[in-house]
């Protein structure tokens, strides 16, 4: 083995990992075994030699023939991968180049072969200091008022927001964190090229000027229903810490939760209104699973860093970390009397509906209540 290129090995073993990416689904255990125990390009002459000890339930056999070369192999699977990503500004990125997270190998033989990458940010630079914002897609007015806070403080304290792009707590979370002109990362579980859903398309865009978008599927590949449960792995691995926003019983966000405290991850999630279906997947994961019960993106940035609280180790207040309009709308809350909704939203200078976002989060947090047909400040 003389004289060989080290550069070179790093690109056969690339190519061969782009290569068993287009051939198999991601987070095959049996293929990741194989792939540490022999390295990926190994891995594909075994299977191109048609010896491969590789079970059927990865469904390879089903895509390679036995017969098909190596050059054939490359011709016609990864030429066309690396002409798309040259035109799209996508790079393959994998285990030991400078861009790889390296805590994306606390999954062991579910790691990612290698993740498509799109965008300006640097992936493993963001991801040091990266926390998961995950949730319903469904979302009510209070969750995504909760999320988009919550993306807007993390961006200001100079954490990245990860999150799956989809309808609900995703978008509001990368919503808030471009808006407070942070970098946010959306892990897709289609093709970084193949904007999901598609009126997300716009979103995708931004996020891909600020951030990355990432993902293990191939280029061009769909959004398809397992795939989503694939990636939250992935969401679960890159960050030091995931948050449930919202959630009901059944719930891909709480899919994610389970992903996280497998990795020992920090887990948290924020309590809702006890009448909202919406919140009773939070409420689910605080009550049986040990998930911390968190109220501020103060609290969430504490925990993920092993403190109790920013600057008072022994209380957090739930006011701390409030939004401007949090804020605003409780300095609007009589504090003897209730007071409707329209006059709040008129004292607080603000819409009805996002007077209305604001006191869900405040109720939630308890330091409003409802009284009748208006709002009292909590007196305990």
């Amino acid at each position: 083995m003389g004289g060989v290129n080290p550069s070179h090995d790093v690109e056969l073993e690339r190519t061969a990992r782009l290569m068993l990416s287009e051939w198999s689904e991601a987070g095959d255990r049996a293929l990741g075994a194989r792939v540490r125990e022999r390295g990926a390009h190994a891995v594909v002459e075994e299977i191109l030699a048609g010896h491969s000890p590789l079970p059927a339930s990865t469904g390879i056999a089903a895509r390679v023939a036995a017969t098909t070369t190596y050059a054939e192999a490359v011709n016609r699977w990864v030429e066309p991968a690396w002409a798309t990503a040259e035109r799209i500004a996508a790079r393959y990125v994998v285990t030991g180049d400078p861009e790889w997270p390296s805590q994306l190998d606390d999954l062991h033989d579910a790691a990612p072969l290698g993740l498509w990458v799109a965008g300006a940010g640097h992936l493993r630079l963001l991801a040091l200091r990266s926390i998961a914002v995950v949730g319903a897609r469904s979302a009510t007015a209070y969750g995504e008022g909760i999320a988009r806070e919550l993306g807007a403080h993390l961006a200001e304290a100079g954490w990245l927001s990860v999150s799956g792009g989809a309808f609900g707590v995703d978008a509001a979370a990368h919503r808030g964190s471009l808006v407070a002109g942070g970098a946010t990362a959306c892990v897709l579980a289609g093709g970084v090229d193949v904007p999901y859903p598609r009126s997300h398309a716009d979103l995708l865009a931004r996020i891909r000027e600020a951030g990355v978008l990432v993902s293990e599927a191939p280029l061009g590949g769909a959004a398809m229903r397992h795939r989503f449960l694939t990636r939250n792995r992935v969401i679960a691995a890159l960050s030091r810490g995931t948050v449930l926003v919202e959630a009901a019983v059944r719930s891909g966000g709480r899919s994610t939760v389970r992903e996280a405290r497998e990795l020992n991850r920090v887990v948290m999630a924020f309590p809702g209104p006890v009448t909202s279906p919406m919140s009773a997947g939070c409420h689910a994961v605080i009550r049986d699973e040990g998930v911390h019960l968190v109220t501020s993106p103060r609290e969430i940035i504490a925990l993920v860093e092993g403190r109790l609280a920013v600057d008072d180790p022994g209380h957090v207040a739930p006011s701390d970390g409030l939004g401007w309009r949090e804020r605003r709308v409780l300095d609007a809350v009589p504090a003897r009397r209730p007071a409707p909704l329209a006059s709040i939203a008129r004292l607080a200078g603000l819409g009805l509906a996002e007077a209305m976002t604001a006191l869900g989060v405040l109720d939630a947090l308890g330091l409003v209540q409802r009284a009748g047909e208006g709002w009292a400040r909590c007196t305990t």
